[in-house]
């Protein structure tokens, strides 16, 4: 039985990076750029000339398959995912691969990434730091120790085996997207959080595969007290999918068969 080709997209969402995002595309193994149907970039409202760049790459590159929206605001890092994924369920795209544009992680690891939604043995594939020799990579320590406490709890919570949930190299199944009431997720960094719990709540298939870490000046990582911030909220969204979970209160992003 021949296998149906899978409707590849690839969402690219950036801020402020006018510098790195022609790294990123260019950096897109060429089989992957012929492949896919469509790259996605989202440019959230950067004050700089991100959205100019992007579209001058598209024709200098003719990339016929590069489509660039920008946000009227700033919706955040889940608003944006939002956008995307909202985008990609109206197209009918079966995988969206989400790649950020500041050049964090490797696009080089797309291929080994899709392999198991490809084989459709998995409906979440993100590349774990954890798995990739973090410290060597240059993840600064306490980012690392954090990264690990927080692991250990909401493996705990959940009852997951996971090296991380903070990774933001993901790959989705667009079938499960549509499962999930994500449009009810945070809007800011929390939202990766968010939709692995609705994905846990789900019990849909979550792999790992190990990629490179990389922190350079380029990278737009969260400042210490937003990483205190994130930490919070995902203590905040532990609890509420606890209180979910025992029937204590209905949370409205972790009801599944409520409205989406």
């Amino acid at each position: 039985m021949i296998k149906k080709e899978k409707k590849i997209a690839i969402f690219i969402p950036v801020y402020n990076a006018a510098k790195t995002l022609p790294i990123v595309i260019d950096r897109i193994p060429e089989r992957i750029k012929k492949k896919v149907k469509e790259i996605i970039v989202i440019d959230n409202a950067s004050p700089d000339n991100t959205y100019l760049i992007a579209v001058g790459y598209k024709h200098k590159k003719k990339l016929s398959n590069l489509n660039i929206i920008k946000n009227q605001k700033n919706l955040g890092y889940g608003g944006s995912q939002k956008v995307a994924y909202k985008y990609v369920i109206k197209r009918g795209y079966d995988i969206v691969v989400m790649l950020h544009g500041d050049a964090q992680y490797a696009p080089e690891f797309i291929p080994q990434l899709l392999e198991p939604l490809e084989n459709d043995e998995a409906d979440l594939v993100f590349g774990s730091r954890i798995k990739g020799e973090p410290l060597k990579g240059g993840m600064p320590v306490y980012k690392y120790i954090g990264n690990r406490i927080l692991t250990f709890i909401e493996n705990l919570v959940l009852k997951m085996d996971l090296s991380e949930y903070h990774s933001g190299y993901r790959i989705f199944n667009v079938q499960a997207l549509k499962k999930v009431p994500f449009n009810h997720c945070s809007d800011d960094y929390l939202f990766d959080t968010d939709i692995l719990i609705q994905f846990r709540i789900m019990d849909l298939r979550i792999k790992e595969k190990p990629i490179p870490t990389h922190y350079g000046e380029e990278s737009h990582s969260p400042s210490m007290m937003q990483l205190v911030r994130y930490s919070y909220n995902i203590m905040s969204s532990l609890g509420y999918y606890l209180l979910h979970k025992w029937g204590i209160k209905t949370i409205k992003k972790f009801d599944i068969n409520g409205d989406r």
